[in-house]
């Protein structure tokens, strides 16, 4: 019989550890275990562990790659100089301080129209 490990490495050579494991589902790792476990070439209780060493490795490379694509959008962002939140309610704060002087200075000008 295999050991898990060597089941693990046969099945990162195939590519099953690329790319696409984070779209397979736990139920399409348990067929592929299932199968190997009916094939004889693992046992039960090593099955369960490769199951779980997979599942690991798929919540680890969903992580990896959920960082990248949060990296890369943030560096596209600050690339593109983006105005952020902070920055456009400081824009905002300015405008209005600035219409509340010029409503002060309209007022100021019709009082002396006035008199």
């Amino acid at each position: 019989m295999k050991d898990v490990t060597d089941i693990t490495e046969v099945m990162k050579k195939v590519g099953l550890f690329g790319i696409g494991l984070w779209a397979l589902t736990e139920e399409k790792i348990q067929d592929i275990t299932d199968d190997l476990i009916e094939n004889g070439e693992i046992k039960k209780e090593e099955g369960k562990k490769f199951v779980r060493e997979v599942m690991d490795e798929q919540k680890k490379q969903k992580e990896d790659i959920e960082k990248k694509i949060s990296s890369k959008v943030q560096e596209t962002i600050n690339k593109a100089d983006i105005a952020t939140k902070d920055e456009v309610r400081e824009l905002k704060d300015i405008i209005a301080s600035l219409e509340s002087k010029i409503d002060k200075l309209v007022d100021s000008d019709s009082k002396e129209e006035d008199l």
